[in-house]
């Protein structure tokens, strides 16, 4: 299986990120990729009063487009995620969107884990305006596989992906818009310790550039395999980067290495 992880620069503009997202789209899909995955915030990134103005909700413009380009180009698309407005709430959620080749809802899943953290001096509170998920998400591709969802910051929390690995996941997608210190410092040693440890493919997509003042993200999304090999990562650019996923390698992996079936839960849960 062919997948893509599709890198963009996202601001308030929402008709320019949505022209965007379809230009790489189309561009992933022309290159042979049957899974796609966009960022995170890719139809709409900013401060959260840009947020809160661009939010939509599942049946919006961002996810409508998203539903009919899949089905036009026959592919997985994981949407990954939209501000989405939740009606009657004060704050809405983060969500990411699966949608199958027939432009069907496969899964959505809520962002579980806030970003409240002060980095480079900045300091990001993305609770005041967005309320975490409460479920554990996978979904299945066209073909049978398994799929995973989580999005950016969850990737510091890897009782999360061992969840996934542990209810069949074998991709776990990692939309992204992570800092450009933590893109420098963190993101490639997480991403890859996530692969290796839970035996995974994983297609991690990061914005790139500056969304608005003083708030950038470090690009260099990238897919890895359940060895940690790194088999693409993008430049700084809005681009997107294919590799070939070979789920026989999964399997041998996991069956030469066992680690996953090597775990004593009834010690440490």
């Amino acid at each position: 299986m062919r997948a893509a992880a599709s890198q963009l620069t996202a601001t308030a503009d929402k008709a320019r990120n949505l022209e965007t997202a379809d230009r790489l789209v189309r561009a992933a899909a022309a290159d042979g990729a049957r899974l796609v995955v966009l960022p995170e915030k890719w139809s709409v990134l900013g401060p959260a009063d840009v947020l809160r103005a661009g939010a939509e909700p599942l049946d919006g413009p961002a996810l409508t487009w998203a539903r009919a380009i899949a089905r036009e180009l026959g592919i997985d698309l994981v949407a990954a995620s939209i501000a989405q407005r939740i009606d009657g709430q004060e704050r809405g959620a983060n969500t990411s969107v699966h949608i199958g080749p027939d432009g069907e809802d496969r899964a959505a899943y809520r962002k579980l884990h806030m970003f409240d953290v002060e980095v480079g001096g900045r300091t990001y509170r993305e609770s005041d305006s967005e309320q975490p998920g409460d479920a554990i998400v996978t979904s299945e591709l066209a073909d049978g596989t398994k799929l995973g969802l989580t999005v950016c910051y969850d990737v510091r929390f890897p009782e999360l992906y061992r969840r996934l690995a542990v209810e069949g996941a074998q991709v776990i997608t990692i939309p992204a818009a992570f800092t450009v210190p933590t893109t420098r410092d963190h993101w490639e040693v997480l991403v890859r310790a996530r692969a290796i440890e839970d035996q995974c493919f994983v297609v991690a997509a990061n914005q790139i550039g500056e969304h608005a003042p003083g708030l950038r993200s470090g690009g260099r999304s990238m897919i890895v395999d359940p060895w940690g090999l790194v088999l693409a990562q993008a430049p700084d650019a809005e681009t997107h980067v294919i590799a070939d996923l070979d789920l026989d390698h999964l399997r041998r992996i996991r069956a030469e290495l066992p680690s996953l079936a090597n775990r004593r839960a009834e010690v440490y849960g």
